[in-house]
């Protein structure tokens, strides 16, 4: 593999792929390049992959680094989601483990959730402040379009897949007490888990399609026969429902691009609200690639 540093869009991918736990390669993926992607907010978790997958290009990143070595709370969300909007993508597959509220869905079932609830702390989920203000709409926050492909794959997959549905996004690095796995579940929620929310924040101010095929593992601590939630259990799953996983993600790849009219695509058209001449011109430099075209 080559190893290279961009600042720009010099080798452009328009669709990314997030892969999370027990997903940190795609067998598919061919032609590859390692990118070393610098910045204004730090590291990505790692190299970005761009390579070819059914006839189209795509960046691929292991959200937990290499070996796995970012906890949910440590990860760079700025950074990995910046890498991409500055390599090219404008549509977002991510992959990510869960465990389940619902008798119904079962382990190693797939869910295409369509809502979420904040349960984390102190995260940072926006590219905007210091200067620049933004505030984009979210009350929909999943691309409805890729989701619709996300789970059109999944089934044509053979898979059980769930299309809607609202996750719960913990802080963790813990598992749930049973008090709250009952709280959520009283809710009527659907799946837990412990990294998308913050992506999906900052791919809409990026104007990139987001969805989430979310790959459950387990039922939480809310269930009889999963009172205590451990880590071989998720792994042994997620081993499981790798192969599947890779299925449905590439699947999706091959039906993109689509036409973009979903609200993802001008997020940002009617949300800042800094005029121009007052924004800090260091600011206005650091946030170019997503603010640009709305600047001139």
């Amino acid at each position: 593999m080559a190893d290279s540093r961009l600042q720009s869009t010099d080798l452009p991918a328009r669709i990314g792929i997030i892969g999370g736990s027990g997903l940190y390669d795609m067998a598919e993926l061919t032609d590859r390049e390692t990118l070393v992607v610098d910045t204004p907010f730090g590291p990505p978790s790692g190299p970005y992959v761009l390579a070819t997958l059914r006839g189209r290009r795509v960046a691929f990143l292991a959200r937990h680094g290499d070996g796995h070595r970012h906890t949910p709370s440590e990860l760079n969300y700025r950074a990995n989601i910046f890498g991409f909007k500055v390599l090219g993508v404008e549509w977002l597959l991510s992959a990510s483990a869960v465990g389940s509220l619902r008798e119904d869905v079962k382990p190693l079932d797939l869910v295409v959730p369509d809502q979420f609830f904040d349960r984390t702390r102190g995260r940072v989920g926006t590219f905007f402040g210091e200067g620049v203000v933004a505030h984009v709409a979210f009350a929909h926050p999943f691309c409805g379009a890729l989701s619709s492909i996300m789970t059109a794959s999944a089934r044509a997959a053979g898979a059980t897949v769930h299309e809607g549905g609202t996750y719960v996004c913990m802080e963790g690095p813990q598992f749930s007490t049973k008090a709250e796995s009952n709280f959520y579940r009283a809710q009527g929620w659907d799946i837990i888990g412990m990294t998308n929310l913050q992506e999906a924040k900052l791919a809409r101010e990026a104007e990139i399609c987001y969805s989430t095929l979310a790959l459950v593992t387990d039922y939480d601590c809310w269930h009889p026969d999963h009172d205590s939630v451990t880590v071989d259990l998720i792994v042994a799953n997620l081993l499981q429902n790798a192969k599947t996983a890779q299925q449905v993600l590439a699947a999706a790849v091959a039906q993109l691009p689509i036409t973009r009219s979903c609200e993802c695509a001008r997020a940002l058209a009617t949300a800042i609200i800094t005029r121009p001449e007052a924004m800090p011109a260091g600011r206005k430099a650091v946030l170019q690639p997503i603010i640009g075209k709305y600047l001139s």
